[in-house]
């Protein structure tokens, strides 16, 4: 890797010289950094997933050298739409902070579905190319506003639109979404990096354990577990199979580096109903949780969704999944699954939860 300065906003922070990696700024270091020092696998990370057909496409078009996750960050110097974090060359004194953040997106379109109307355009730096995750996505500005724009089968954006809608229901953080068309949308909640988003992995490492991870996040505070707990609540009753590392995280105050709050629930396309009917209520993830909950020891409480809200929630979303698994009425199954898996989570965790017909901020607007 070549001599790299490592930047936030307008301050050097690290750098790399002859391969070493040193600090300069500890406390304005990734949280990634701070716990492994490892430059390269943390620019890597923010690469766009070369397994994408899109981003094949992307990178051909924009004439990039190789494929590699490296070449395709430093080549918009690792800039990101939801931190404040970027690199140059040690040697160059001429780019800025203003230079490299982004204000427009002409390749939106080719990332998210591959139009070949934008593949002969004229290579110029698009937030695609940090633009992390394994479905076809694309940032995308509204108003001056970016939202990300992600495509999907039915029944994966069914679960998604529904998700967010049930957690808003529940109190908790959740990232906005919106039916976009053929797509859904989510807003960017750093708000154009007024804060930073930084991923859990910068925390946990690859841990799926729930109790190792309530454990690694206990020094950033009580309102981060508290957070975390509930994301683990709505994990269990959707059925989100695939929360990991790099779907959750923290976010950070850009200047000072403190830890704000647990980032707002984001990335819940592989969950519900999106790869089958599930028949099985009780699982690993419900009893993952309670003994989450058990070893918290923490007064947690939750409100209890009722049918008639379920199926307004269902009835509101757009997208209808298919008709299989001989289910003739996926919206009426959904409603039911979802009221037993939160029947399976009361008696499981009724010595340790408190179920409220409503939330406190709801009973406070009657």
């Amino acid at each position: 890797m070549i001599d790299l300065l490592l930047l936030k906003k307008h301050t050097s922070i690290a750098k790399v010289v002859n391969g070493e990696f040193q600090t300069m700024l500890p406390e304005g270091l990734p949280l990634f950094l701070q716990r492994t020092g490892d430059l390269e696998t943390w620019l890597c990370s923010r690469a766009i997933d070369n397994h994408r057909t899109n981003a094949r496409l992307l990178k051909k078009a924009l004439r990039l050298p190789s494929r590699d996750d490296l070449t395709a960050v430093l080549s918009v110097n690792a800039a990101t739409i939801t931190d404040n974090y970027w690199v140059k060359p040690l040697d160059d004194t001429t780019t800025g902070y203003t230079d490299v953040r982004f204000y427009d997106n002409r390749f939106d379109n080719l990332a998210l579905t591959g139009d070949v109307n934008s593949f002969h355009q004229a290579p110029s730096r698009t937030p695609e190319l940090t633009n992390t995750g394994s479905f076809e996505k694309c940032w995308r500005l509204y108003d001056g506003q970016w939202w990300m724009v992600k495509a999907g089968k039915p029944e994966e954006l069914f679960s998604e639109l529904l998700i967010y809608r049930i957690g808003k229901l529940l109190g908790f953080p959740m990232a906005e979404y919106e039916p976009e068309g053929a797509f859904i949308k989510s807003h960017d909640f750093t708000q154009g990096a007024s804060v930073d988003l930084e991923l859990a992995v910068g925390i946990i490492g690859d841990t799926t354990d729930y109790i190792e991870i309530y454990d690694a996040l206990k020094p950033y505070g009580e309102h981060i577990t508290d957070a975390y707990l509930q994301m683990c609540y709505l994990d269990a009753l959707v059925l989100n199979m695939d929360r990991h590392e790099h779907n959750f995280g923290v976010l950070r105050d850009s200047d000072t580096g403190e830890v704000l709050s647990l980032a707002p629930f984001f990335d819940h396309n592989i969950a519900l109903v999106s790869r089958n009917y599930p028949q099985i209520v009780k699982d690993a993830l419900i009893g993952d949780f309670a003994e989450l909950v058990r070893y918290a020891k923490k007064p947690l409480r939750i409100r209890t969704i009722a049918t008639g809200e379920l199926q307004k929630l269902v009835r509101g979303v757009p997208w209808t999944p298919p008709v299989r698994d001989g289910i003739s009425d996926p919206k009426a199954f959904v409603v039911q699954y979802l009221i037993k898996r939160q029947a399976q989570i009361r008696e499981l965790c009724r010595e340790t939860i408190c179920f409220q017909t409503r939330t406190p901020i709801e009973r406070d607007e009657r």
